[in-house]
């Protein structure tokens, strides 16, 4: 007999809604997914060689329309991105603008992203994992499909390695202390801050359009950066 745990759903931390596609955001999957896309069956056991070159490894999870993936893709070329969201329109949008600005080292995923690092990625073999401003789920019934748990983040612990980092951001200021609270209390990783809790923005993480609207609003942003033991 097959036990209850086993048939057990997992919570997820995203709806997915699919949204109206442009027609150049339906080009950009019909053209250039082929290309850059990564399937349900694509092998990811060897990140070097889905780039074609030894290269730290980047994962961002949820980049939206993925304007701040690209400029972080162009300021950091010695680095290879892999762009988990579940959202078509904005994956249509960064396919565009990987073939705009010409760019070989960003790739893309429409799946769940908790699935597809547990159990398609290889342990040790990633240098960054990012998450920024994921849903809140702000309604307390809710908070248990936040991404960010215990759970999750003992799985991105085996994941990221030795020197590697875990950056976190978000506008909600008790999603953030859950964050601290959830990276910290697991002793593989070490948090950045001076004083174990936020650190400013890091040159590296574009500033947002919603994130502009925010600070004109006076809502706070929390950066969240862990370095991997």
């Amino acid at each position: 007999m097959t036990s209850d745990t086993h048939n057990r759903r997992e919570i997820r931390s995203f709806v997915k809604r699919e949204g109206r596609l442009t027609p150049g955001q339906q080009r950009a999957l019909d053209n250039h997914w082929p290309e850059f896309g990564i399937e349900d069956d694509t092998d990811l056991s060897n990140l070097d060689e889905l780039f074609g070159r030894p290269a730290p490894k980047v994962i961002e999870i949820g980049f939206g329309n993925g304007s701040s993936l690209i400029e972080m893709a162009i300021n950091q070329p010695e680095c290879d991105f892999i762009g988990i969201e579940v959202h078509r329109p904005g994956v249509g949008q960064l396919l565009k603008a990987i073939n705009d600005n010409q760019l070989r080292n960003v790739r893309v995923a429409c799946t769940d992203a908790v699935a597809l690092i547990k159990h398609r990625i290889t342990d040790s073999s990633l240098s960054r994992v990012q998450i920024f401003f994921p849903d809140p789920w702000h309604k307390k019934r809710h908070n248990k499909r936040r991404i960010i748990q215990s759970e999750f983040v003992n799985v991105l612990a085996d994941k990221i390695q030795s020197g590697g980092h875990l950056h976190l951001a978000t506008d909600w200021e008790d999603y953030a202390v859950q964050m601290l609270a959830d990276v910290s209390e697991n002793t593989r990783f070490i948090n950045t801050s001076s004083d174990n809790s936020y650190i400013e923005r890091p040159k590296y993480r574009p500033l947002t359009k919603f994130e502009q609207r925010g600070h004109l609003l006076g809502h706070g942003v929390w950066d969240l950066l862990f370095k991997k033991k």
